[in-house]
């Protein structure tokens, strides 16, 4: 492929923004820029527009919002109609039906923030830092139907430093997706097919994930708090208030899980024991542990449940 491809680009969260602007400073032809539609969010409920969508509507761009693309004859007629190169996708948000894959004349792309075929699905980021991967990557993939299936175009590995968190990660992969996908365009590589002896599958995170079970080691904890922030958060309940773990360190010791073990918040796990680092109550501001038990008296056998 050579600059000044007629694109169409599917995103909706942050992490899709950068390759969105990336492919319009390259020259490319946006066509149209496909987003999760606004979404009541807020105290006041009221309907926010994702950043892709703000993003390209700082770029001129058309954004369209169909709620769904399956059964959507409309919405196919109008993406065939585009007489489209490619499409890109990054982090859409929506199942792409097979009618809409064949319409680009080379179908459709996608920015996927793991090294396939490990980590197919929802959460690669966060499930590669809570297994205690060492590396991850981008991989540039050729879709097809199946989740995460296609053949793998490009490839780019990233090393996960020891306190490297989510949100570390989300933004390196971020503009490392960028940048591979123009590469991509505009040298077109071989496919290669997955190895499905490989595949592993990042589920869908929810805020019910965030609870921190006191059970598992405290190795498998750290690595939790760290794949977990921002979002859904690792949190823990001791009483009656909710503590958010932002950042937290393993050291010895033992006792029942979920035990607080001396003054300096050490918490006994199912091995070893974790100490905070950075701590916040519900709202409150983000503060060191230090901080935080200067204003918070720990009572005596306190325990997380």
């Amino acid at each position: 492929m050579k600059p000044g491809l007629k694109l169409a680009f599917m995103g909706s969260p942050a992490f899709s923004v950068p390759a969105l602007r990336a492919l319009v400073a390259a020259g490319h032809e946006v066509a149209a820029v496909y987003a999760q539609p606004p979404k009541p969010a807020g105290r006041g409920q009221r309907e926010q527009k994702c950043a892709v969508h703000l993003a390209a509507e700082a770029l001129g761009l058309m954004v369209r919002t169909p709620k769904r693309l399956r059964g959507n004859a409309d919405e196919l007629a109008f993406f065939r109609g585009l007489g489209l190169d490619a499409a890109i996708v990054a982090a859409y948000g929506l199942i792409l039906p097979q009618d809409f894959l064949d319409a680009p004349v080379r179908g459709c792309l996608n920015i996927h923030a793991s090294l396939l075929p490990r980590w197919r699905g929802a959460a690669p980021i966060q499930a590669a830092i809570a297994a205690g991967d060492v590396e991850t990557g981008i991989t540039i993939m050729q879709m097809e139907a199946g989740l995460d299936t296609g053949p793998m175009l490009r490839r780019e590995g990233m090393p996960i430093g020891p306190r490297d968190t989510a949100a570390d990660m989300h933004d390196r992969l971020a503009e490392s997706g960028a940048r591979l996908v123009i590469r991509e365009l505009a040298r077109p590589s071989p496919p290669v097919a997955q190895n499905e002896a490989l595949v592993s599958y990042a589920a869908k995170l929810s805020r019910e994930d965030a609870r921190l079970n006191f059970l598992l080691p405290a190795v498998a904890l750290e690595r939790l708090i760290r794949a977990y922030h921002p979002w859904p958060g690792a949190l823990g309940l001791l009483g009656d208030v909710v503590i958010k773990f932002l950042a937290a360190e393993v050291v010895p010791g033992e006792g029942v899980p979920g035990e607080i073990l001396d003054d300096k918040f050490t918490i006994a796990c199912g091995e070893g024991a974790l100490r905070p680092v950075r701590l916040q109550r519900a709202g409150k501001a983000a503060m060191s542990t230090a901080e935080f038990l200067r204003g918070y008296a720990l009572p005596p056998g306190a325990r997380f449940y």
